[in-house]
């Protein structure tokens, strides 16, 4: 595996064309001068959406009405606003237009206190926008992605400008949005600096770019469907499969016949180096896939508790510890846990953010201090707080509403498997 890391980090360099003595374009001219306080790296995707609801069934061939809105987007810059409303501060790396969508996007940035020096404007190149349809119960009818400028313009050059915040970063959250040697680049930067990565798959077909880099990536948060492409992305001989069960009225069965059909696809994903598999299930809930004894931060002294961390420190002590025969800290072992953590019933408003939302939960709390089933507890809450919002990030998120919802989710938790 050094041999595989050495010459990938060459490979990088050579695509820099920079000397082997200066890893990976060495320091930022602005940073290596700079002290720079551990702020969590997030690098993808900035979009803006374009949401259209209609108010009567849509009809093919002609408009009707309803309401059309912008939105700020895109799945990084998602889990970014989701962390700064948590008290958790990311650094964000992308690329955005100088044009209006471009505009829009950095003016909220800046608007709530975020830093926008990772984020690279460009004349001539249209900002990411993503429109979509939805009907009048909040689920996805179709949508039209034009996101090519993270694709060509979020370059490794641009990402190893900001290498000092990535190795000085608790952690690291890349999108399958970014183009494979971007990806592989800030993965190296991380990877030597013992910096952990989430790889967040975006859609099915990108996220068999995690292949190139498994053996960097410490946890990824796939859907079902996701999960079994990224596996058989690494599985040239033995292809797995998800079929989607029929209506299940028992949640019971539902999770044993979910557990039953990903479990190859998850155990070989650990196999190849992944650390922690945080598989969103929809309804019914989440896995969570790890060896016993794993820790995801790897140095805690980068944690730093906020006011709502801390509170929520508090509220959430003692919970689930009782029941958990497994210890999820220490030394290695080779025994495989699959915890399940179920869904919590939603007064379903809209659907788009609700994966971005678990996500920059889950982060933020590592951040905070909270071990993997807290973190994964904390957000399957805040995502029930989204979908129960117009915005895809909602505003003003209730400190004592996180916690109550979080402390459901893990009395009803539950270890599937552990052996």
């Amino acid at each position: 595996m050094a041999d595989r890391v050495s010459r990938r980090m060459e490979a990088v360099r050579r695509h820099l064309h920079l000397p082997s003595s200066s890893p990976l374009g060495g320091p930022n001219p602005v940073s290596s001068f700079v002290a720079v306080e551990p702020s969590p790296v997030i690098i993808g995707g900035m979009v803006l959406d374009i949401h259209a609801k209609p108010s009567v069934p849509p009809h093919p061939g002609t408009t009707v009405p309803g309401l059309v809105k912008y939105v700020s987007g895109g799945v990084a810059r998602n889990i970014a606003e989701c962390m700064s409303k948590l008290g958790t501060l990311p650094f964000m790396i992308s690329v955005v237009g100088n044009d209006v969508a471009g505009d829009f996007l950095l003016k909220y940035w800046r608007s709530v206190g975020l830093c926008t020096e990772g984020i690279l404007q460009l004349h001539d190149v249209a900002t990411p926008v993503v429109s979509n349809v939805f009907d009048g119960s909040g689920e996805l009818i179709a949508g039209v992605a034009s996101v090519e400028a993270v694709e060509s313009f979020l370059t490794p050059s641009w990402i190893c400008r900001f290498r000092h915040h990535i190795t000085n970063a608790p952690l690291v959250m890349l999108d399958a949005n970014l183009p494979p040697e971007s990806l592989e680049a800030a993965c190296t930067i991380a990877y030597e600096s013992g910096v952990p990565v989430l790889f967040e798959p975006v859609s099915v077909v990108k996220s068999r770019r995690i292949a190139p880099i498994a053996e960097y990536i410490t946890c990824t948060s796939p859907n079902e469907i996701e999960l079994v492409a990224m596996a058989n992305s690494l599985s040239p001989s033995v292809k797995h499969s998800f079929h989607k069960m029929e209506q299940c009225k028992d949640k019971a069965d539902a999770v044993e016949y979910l557990f039953e059909m990903l479990s190859p696809a998850m155990f070989f994903l650990l196999e190849k180096g992944i650390k922690f598999l945080i598989v969103t299930l929809g309804s019914n809930g989440v896995f969570i896939c790890c060896k016993e004894h794993t820790n995801f931060m790897k140095d805690e002294r980068k944690c730093k508790q906020t006011p709502f961390s801390q509170w929520l420190l508090e509220k959430l002590d003692g919970c689930f510890t009782s029941n958990n025969p497994v210890n999820l800290c220490g030394e290695n072992s080779l025994r495989t846990c699959v915890f399940h953590l179920p869904a919590i019933p939603a007064s379903v408003i809209s659907l788009t953010g609700a994966g971005d939302c678990l996500v920059g939960g889950v982060l933020s709390s590592l951040c905070g201090g909270f071990d993997i089933i807290r973190s994964v507890a904390i957000g399957v809450a805040i995502a029930k707080a989204s979908v129960e919002s117009e915005a895809n990030i909602p505003d003003g998120i209730s400190a004592a509403g996180v916690a109550d919802d979080a402390k459901r989710v893990l009395q009803s938790a539950k270890v599937l498997w552990c052996k």
